[in-house]
């Protein structure tokens, strides 16, 4: 069963991830104003797995990966591939398990490190 990881970037927007059962990110949301879009948007991907469409890519430097668009506008774009058979693997998890999927929101956690003066003392 694949995840949903909700976290906040550096600019202050919010984005999700969708990861596969082993922690492997497969794709990476569009940016969020609101954690309540995110989540919104989240909730319209597991409600429309059937109505999703993979439009496959290949960059400059040969890696593969796929954007997800639904009615006809982009919701996500997927982690880069280096073969075609790893990139279906990863739309076969994404049809697979992404409507029973658990939502896990990190975005209220602003600082993982403790601050630099309670490892290292004052200076």
């Amino acid at each position: 069963m694949g995840t949903f990881v909700i976290s906040k970037r550096l600019n202050g927007y919010y984005k999700y991830e969708f990861t596969s059962r082993k922690g492997k990110a497969i794709l990476l949301s569009n940016d969020f104003e609101l954690r309540f879009e995110c989540e919104e948007n989240i909730e319209l991907l597991k409600k429309s797995v059937a109505n999703l469409f993979f439009m496959k890519f290949k960059s400059k430097n040969g890696k593969l990966y796929f954007k997800i668009i639904l009615n006809e506008k982009e919701i996500a774009v997927s982690r880069k591939y280096t073969t075609q058979l790893l990139m279906e693997k990863g739309i076969s998890e994404i049809e697979r398990s992404l409507h029973n999927s658990e939502v896990l929101d990190f975005s209220n956690q602003n600082d993982i490190f403790p601050p630099a003066e309670e490892i290292f003392g004052s200076i």
